[in-house]
Order: C-alpha cells, then structure tokens, then sequence
C-alpha cells in the first residue's frame, strides 16, 4: 500500500511539474549568458581593477571558484509559481561537470573548518543525478553533469484548528446559585488551568501537525527532483521570454492580481466591500503580463518594459496613446537643451470616451448585478460630456528644468524680549532655486480666462503684463501663470520661450512624433549647473562632474504605436565612449569615485 501511495503523489507531482517548453509559470527571468557573453568577458570583469581592490578586502568572495564551476555563456533561469496548488521556486545553473560541483560543496564546508566540529555535507548519489539538502534549510541543490538545480516548495503551513474555546471552558461550569464571589474565584480558575492545559495540548498539536506537513513537503520536493532528472533534465523555457535580451524577465500579471486578492481576501472576516473589489480574471482580461528586458552595449544601457494587453484593450490603449499634439505648445519650448525635461501627450477625449466601458469590464463580479455596473457606466457617460470635458486638458503636458538660480529671500524668526513680549527678526540670505516651467494645452472656450479671474478676486493671483503672479511664491522665484490662447504656462522664468524654431525644439518635434511620451536628464549640463551655485561642495562638484564625462543623458520614451498588443516604455543610459562594454564603463567609473 505503501508503495501504492508513493506511486500516486509521484504521479500527481509529475502532472504539475511536467517540463514542456509552453508550460506558462507565474513568473520567468532568464539571464542569456551566451548573448552578453559576445559583449563582454567574465574575465575583463573579475580582472578589472576595482574588482582587484575588492579582492585585496576582507570580505572578498573568491568569484573564480564560481567561475570555474558555472557556464556562464549559457543560459541561466529563474522560475516559479506562487499560484499553483504546489508554489514552488527553481534556479537552473548551467554547471561545468557533477564532480566539481560535488567537490566545491565538501572543500566549502571543511576546508578551514575546525576538524572536531566540522560536518561534512550528506550528499545523496544517484544514478543520473546527486542532491544536497542543507541542515535546517528547505531548499535543495540536485545536478547532474550539465546543471544545477536549486529548488524550493514554498508552501507554509498554517491551521486555524487548534484556536483554543474560551467560551465552551467557561460554559462547563455550572452557576445555579445567585453570583457571588466564591463562585466567581472558581469559574476564573477552572477557566485559567483549562486554558493552559489546553494551550500545552493545542502547541504539541500544532507542532507535530507543523512537522508532518514539512516531512510531506519534503517528501514531494525529493519527487519533484526525481521527476526532473530521472528521464534526462530538459531546461526550463518560456515563450515569454526575450532571447536577444541580455537579461529578459516575464512577469504573469493575472497571477500578481490572484495574489494580491489572496493576500487582501482576509477584509471579507470584517466587512463585506472586499466582494465589490476587481477580480484578477478581469484585469487578466485587460492586461496579460509585463516583461522586463535589460541590454548591455558599448554606447548604452537599456531597460525596456512591455505591457502586453489584451485585443480589446491594447485597441482602447492605441487610441489614447496616439494624439496629434497641438503644435501651438512648442512656442514655449525652449531653444537650446535644458537640464531636464519631459513632455507626455495622450488622447484625453478618447480615455474619457472609453473609461466607463472599461470600469464595467473591470468590476464584472457575481456580487454585483452585470445591470447594476452597466447602469452605473451609463450613468458616468451621461453625466460626464466627454468632448467638452477633454477640453479642459487636452493631452498635451510639458515639464523644463533649465537652469539654478541663485536668489535672495527674507526669513523671520519669533523670539521674546526681556519683557517676555514677542518679537519678530527679519533676515534676509541666499538661496539656489530651480528655474522650470510646466506647459499644458486647454482648448475649452472660457474656463481658464475664468479660472484666473476667479484667482485675481480672491487675491491670490496679480496681473503683470501679460501674466499673472501667483502670491506668496517669493522664496521659489515668484511662479506666474501666463495663458497664450490654449496654451497654459505655469514657470518661475520668462528667460527661455522661444518662437518653437530653435535646436531642441525640432529635435523634441521630431522624437514626438512617434512616441507619446519623451524625457531626457542631461548630466553635463546638471554637473555645470551644480558647479556654479553657492552650495556647491568641492567634493560632489568632482563627482558629479567625473559621472558627466562618462555618461551623456539618461533617456526615456514610449512609442505611439503598439505591436502585437504591446506598449513598450524604453529607458535607456548613453555613454560618451563607446571603446568597451557599459558594463566596464560602470566598473571604471565606481573606480574613479573611489579614489
């Protein structure tokens, strides 16, 4: 019977862990040592001369021991489910032979051990494989002679079974007499001594059942390895995953949101709005996962982000992503590169448009009749006039960082005198403010004129000129507000508008006409900035100014268009040098900065 027994779990774990290349896992990360292996060496890295002073310390890993047993021009992975009936974690270590990774783990726990207590690792030898499981750890290493496996069935155990009846302690004691405190001396004892033999009986309970639970977890995660070895080991894949990606990750969004139901499923002991919350198979329905891809060459890093919708979803996307941007929002761009700078521009009539279809999508839940969230959507429609309301932002939003200013302001401090009667110092000093403006696109016929009307009467706004100064903003350069027909300007300097025909401005035309949202952080020109202010310390001027000769600008955008149902955000780090990977560009500026 026993053998029986085996024979079905064996089975069962075989049917949940069966390896086949279209197996979808909650989430997959896979680092593609034979990509980044063509752009850069393991040995230009460990040899590299921070990496010497690293060795020279006294918490120095000897990294060419783990060189010496890895394939690191192989494919390295990291994979799991935390939604499956059996949640579990699995790396997958491309290894140079079953010998040496045996040998490293015994030379790891004796070499410069003390010989009387040292425990040599109990090391199980199969046929096709050998398994290591460390003393008080439930993880486990199994490797044959092409890859190490580390693996972990992570569910915990938990029981509410052995939550002691205070009230049925109590109830056992029988009160027929009037209360009296004799009675109540006796009921509080009996209730005390039950309650702590029960405790002593509910601990070894729980303990014993905690311990039968852990062996069984043992037990299935001895089967989970034979299944992975015992018919020759395949190495996970997933279709998710990047192959021209250094490191590429996949993330199952309909599996974070079960999760996050589960976590939060403990509101429904004390109310009842937990059931009016979305469930994950409606946001499945809207977003399939997010991948996350990391490139490492010689002029830059990237990381890439791609959201993968579904078809309705991704089409609903598209149509807010891709705006004709009123070109009127240039005329306050400036001429030349600023420091900093980000400018987004979405459809904001079309997200209006198709906000209710897709609250009612979202919140489809048996608690809630489908009646009920249409009529609730309908209602959203009706109330909300969507043209009129996009008008009052259209989609377009502009953000400029341009410069550091130096500027005087007046502090008061309170104190008393020698009479005890207060008294008021006023002191004026310097200070480095950031000059930047904020410039947004509003298209409605007299709310914003009104707005600023409004903002005058309750003097909270004064009109100079052409623009309008908003009161009490003195320490911050003195903010104003200017509109120029459906352009609104929210800026601390008048310095930096322009006619929209200088450098940056066609630059800035040209990058937006394909992405919807487009920004970039300039490190020479912060580094110089920094350097020219009263703050500046010798010290971070020199660091700053040593990032900025290494790097040029950090960059980020996101396409207008998706592709098969993707929008992908890109965030990239540009090197002035281009003569060796960025990898040892980032080794040699640590170095610098080290010194």
């Amino acid at each position: 019977m026993k053998y029986f027994y085996t024979f079905l779990l064996l089975f069962a774990i075989h049917l949940t862990f069966s390896q086949t290349n279209q197996k979808q896992y909650d989430y997959f990360v896979q680092f593609n040592g034979n990509q980044l292996s063509k752009k850069v060496s393991i040995a230009d890295v460990l040899n590299h001369p921070l990496m010497n002073k690293y060795k020279e310390s006294k918490d120095y890993l000897d990294l060419d021991k783990y060189v010496a047993l890895f394939q690191l021009d192989q494919k390295l992975t990291i994979h799991g489910n935390f939604t499956d009936s059996i949640p579990y974690y699995q790396v997958t270590i491309p290894i140079k032979s079953r010998a040496s990774f045996k040998q490293f783990l015994i030379e790891k726990h004796t070499v410069n051990q003390d010989t009387d207590s040292v425990e040599v690792p109990v090391i199980q030898d199969f046929a096709k494989y050998s398994v290591y499981a460390p003393k008080n750890q439930k993880m486990s290493f199994a490797w044959n002679d092409n890859y190490l496996v580390i693996v972990e069935l992570t569910k915990k155990y938990t029981s509410d079974k052995y939550t002691p009846n205070h009230e049925a302690v109590v109830d056992s004691v029988s009160v027929t007499e009037p209360y009296n405190e004799a009675i109540d001396i006796a009921v509080d004892s009996t209730t005390t001594q039950t309650e702590e033999d029960y405790s002593e009986t509910n601990n070894a309970e729980y303990e014993k059942a905690e311990a039968d639970f852990n062996a069984l977890q043992s037990e299935k995660q001895n089967l989970f390895i034979k299944s992975l070895f015992e018919n020759g080991f395949v190495a996970p894949s997933s279709d998710k995953i990047n192959v021209t990606a250094d490191i590429s990750s996949w993330l199952n969004y309909s599996s974070v949101m079960s999760k996050f139901n589960e976590t939060y499923g403990a509101l429904s002991q004390f109310a009842s709005y937990n059931k009016f919350l979305p469930l994950q198979q409606n946001a499945s329905n809207l977003v399939k996962g997010i991948n996350l891809d990391f490139y490492f060459d010689n002029d830059n890093a990237r990381v890439e982000e791609i959201i993968e919708y579904s078809e309705s979803m991704a089409a609903v996307a598209e149509k807010i992503t891709n705006r004709k941007i009123n070109k009127n929002i240039f005329n306050y761009f400036p001429d030349q590169k600023p420091l900093g700078y980000m400018s987004y521009h979405i459809n904001s009539k079309a997200a209006l448009e198709n906000f209710p279809s897709l609250t009612a999508q979202l919140f489809q839940n048996p608690q809630l009749v489908k009646e009920d969230v249409t009529l609730v959507a309908d209602l959203i429609s009706t109330i909300v006039d969507e043209e009129a309301t996009a008008t009052l932002f259209d989609g377009d939003l502009s953000m400029f960082l341009y410069n550091m200013k130096e500027i005087e302001v007046t502090t008061k401090s309170y104190g008393y005198d020698e009479n005890y009667e207060e008294t008021v110092t006023e002191q004026k000093t310097k200070k480095n403010i950031p000059l930047f403006s904020i410039v947004f696109t509003s298209t409605h016929p007299t709310f914003g004129d009104k707005l600023i009307q409004l903002g005058i009467r309750k003097k909270m706004l004064v009109q100079k000129g052409d623009f309008y100064q908003i009161i009490g903003t003195e320490d911050y350069g003195n903010v104003f507000i200017k509109k120029d027909k459906d352009v609104v300007i929210i800026a601390n300097t008048l310095d930096y508008f322009t006619t929209g025909n200088g450098t940056f401005t066609k630059e800035a035309k040209k990058a937006l006409k394909k992405n919807y949202i487009s920004g970039q952080l300039n490190f020479d020109g912060i580094a110089n900035a920094y350097d020219k202010t009263s703050e500046a310390k010798e010290t971070d001027s020199k660091k700053i100014k040593t990032l900025s000769q290494q790097f040029r600008d950090f960059t980020f955008e996101s396409p207008k268009k998706l592709i098969d149902n993707k929008l992908i955000f890109e965030f990239k780090l540009n090197t002035i040098k281009s003569d060796k990977n960025i990898i040892l560009q980032t080794l040699d500026l640590a170095d610098e900065l080290s010194k």
